[in-house]
């Protein structure tokens, strides 16, 4: 009933379908995949089972939409999108929901540096439909997404922040920096963990205008290509603005057997205890086997792009039907 509130959500309307205007431009198929599926794949995410009895099979309901997109690579449809709902089992805060709108875009012969031009291009077409302009404010910070967005390597945004140059430095001294510094490692953990541990503590809040932020360690990727010549590294981004994950991108890992290889190390996580490590999707694996082209994905948060151009504060006022508790009779 309140006009503000109504408008932000005429805004939502207008940002969703001008985000399928710019792909369509591009010749992106829109598609439809499964949302009850038997291996909730392609996050680091605990999922919402379910039961279905004609079939007496345990399901899932789905935590992202890569794993059947990229079989479309496979297939032949060189650009597809999907942008529908998503579900993790998890908290609920300002900036997270257990069922959230998630658009994942694939495009054969492209890498995630393509990835980062669509990325950039898809936020501008968002903001002159929510705004009018490339220009506006958020929570009293202004932004221009007609400049180029940020771009760094994750271990030189933390080394700017912290001083740590984790490229020059082994395992042992990792760890006792982490312990020096307040951060718990757990035994399963690797150094790409260490150094994901001091970004997400010390540098993640600090990127407030755009920034898409490379090369992430392998053992946080397990769906990623490797960089070439740095193998504990992948071709991976996200996109950073006021201190919150926007996007996730690759240069998608088509190597079966490297793949296989990656699922193999997420099931020995989660026999660590990981509950949101990934678990081996046979079914992916043979697509994969078959033969899928070199391909960059994306995958972005539809609502927190929302909050971002419509100024608001919590995904909850974005959302038409908010997951909450309910209030007792």
């Amino acid at each position: 009933m309140n006009p503000e509130v109504q408008g932000n959500f005429v805004k939502r309307s207008l940002i969703l379908r001008a985000i399928r205007r710019y792909l369509d431009g591009q010749d992106f198929l829109e598609v439809e995949t499964p949302i009850l599926v038997h291996h909730a794949g392609g996050a680091a995410a605990r999922p919402f089972t379910t039961h279905h009895n004609a079939l007496d099979e345990e399901l899932f309901l789905r935590i992202s939409l890569e794993l059947y997109l990229k079989r479309l690579i496979v297939g032949g449809m060189e650009r597809v999108y999907e942008m529908g709902k998503t579900f993790r089992n998890e908290g609920v805060d300002a900036n997270h929901s257990p069922e959230f709108t998630l658009l994942e875009i694939y495009q054969a012969y492209t890498d995630y540096h393509g990835m980062m031009e669509l990325t950039e291009g898809l936020f501008r077409t968002a903001a002159i439909a929510a705004c009018g302009s490339e220009r506006f404010c958020c929570e009293g910070t202004d932004f221009d997404f007609s400049i180029p967005f940020v771009r760094v390597a994750m271990t030189d945004a933390v080394k700017q922040v912290t001083g740590v140059d984790f490229d020059a430095i082994s395992f042992e001294e990792a760890k006792a920096l982490a312990g020096e510094r307040g951060l718990e490692v757990a035994k399963r953990h690797q150094k790409g963990d260490v150094l994901n541990r001091f970004f997400e503590e010390f540098v993640e809040h600090t990127l407030i205008q755009p920034t898409f932020v490379l090369d992430h360690p392998v053992e946080i990727s397990p769906l990623t290509k490797r960089k070439p010549g740095k193998p504990d590294q992948v071709e991976r981004f996200e996109l950073f603005i006021m201190g919150r994950e926007f996007a996730n991108a690759y240069s998608e890992l088509n190597d079966p057997i490297d793949q296989r290889g990656r699922f193999e190390a997420q099931e020995a996580l989660f026999a660590q205890g990981d509950e949101e490590a990934q678990h081996t999707d046979e079914d992916f694996l043979t697509a994969l086997e078959y033969g899928m082209p070199p391909t960059g994905g994306v995958g972005i948060g539809v609502d927190r792009l929302v909050m971002l151009l419509t100024d608001s504060h919590t995904i909850r006022d974005v959302q038409l039907f908010p997951t909450m508790k309910r209030v007792a009779n």
